[in-house]
């Protein structure tokens, strides 16, 4: 798949940092993962990851630990989401994940551009486009309001920071083992496992930019850029 690498998971202990950082280690790359518990950090160690345990809104202290790590890759899998959405957290929620994706986002690149790092790989979502011709491209407009406002901040920040290879990789509705769902539902699904599995491949493949990950059975999105380019796989299970 390429030579072994130095990668910084940002987000190792999330939904998709818990698939991905197996299929980095098996894969020979050397991992550093940030989370925020130390309980979980004796979980990474465990797996042969190296853990830091930083606040990403903490700038400098997060900026030490890029430092220090030395990655050659960034894979940002960021989020500030509850393991169960009821109705009435939804909207603080929401806004909690929102400035994730603008201040985390900032200071995880200003802290990739000081340890310069030559590629950041970043999640983002598929379901967020307007209305308008199917299957959705990835050039296709994105629907107005706040929380696509915090989505563009964070594409625009990892594909336009000079010096840098960005990919932002536009995850479908997650489903599977530690997501809101055991099964697909709603539009543009998208297994865990393959989502980080499309985290691994995007280390090495595809040329800076955006694509959509997601399964393509309903043609809501089109996924022919991420085939072609990184050789996703949505059918692909890790176990």
């Amino acid at each position: 798949m390429g030579p072994s690498l130095r990668v910084f998971v940002a987000g190792a202990t999330g939904v998709i940092g818990r698939v991905l950082v197996p299929l980095l280690l098996r894969a020979g790359h050397a991992v550093t993962g940030t989370t925020r518990s130390a309980q979980r950090a004796e979980a990474l160690s465990r797996s042969g990851a190296n853990p830091v345990i930083v606040d990403v809104y903490d700038a400098v202290a997060l900026c030490e630990a890029v430092e220090r790590a030395r990655p050659d890759v960034v894979v940002h899998q960021l989020t500030d989401l509850p393991d169960r959405l009821t109705p009435e957290e939804r909207p603080a929620a929401l806004e909690r994940n929102a400035r994730m994706r603008i201040a985390g986002t900032n200071n995880l690149l200003v802290a990739a551009v000081a340890a310069g790092v030559g590629r950041v790989v970043a999640q983002s979502i598929a379901f967020n486009y307007a209305p308008g011709p199917l299957p959705h491209r990835e050039d296709a407009p994105l629907l107005p309001g706040p929380s696509t406002d915090a989505v563009r901040a964070l594409e625009n920040g990892v594909t336009s920071t000079d010096g840098m290879a960005g990919v932002v990789l536009r995850y479908g509705r997650l489903y599977g083992p530690g997501t809101w769902t055991p099964i697909p539902e709603g539009t543009s699904p998208l297994h865990v496992d393959a989502a980080a599995r499309a985290a691994l491949l995007a280390i090495h493949r595809g040329a800076p930019g955006i694509y959509n990950v997601a399964e393509d059975a309903d043609g809501v999105v089109s996924i022919e850029k991420a085939r072609r380019e990184l050789g996703f796989d949505p059918a692909y299970r890790s176990g």
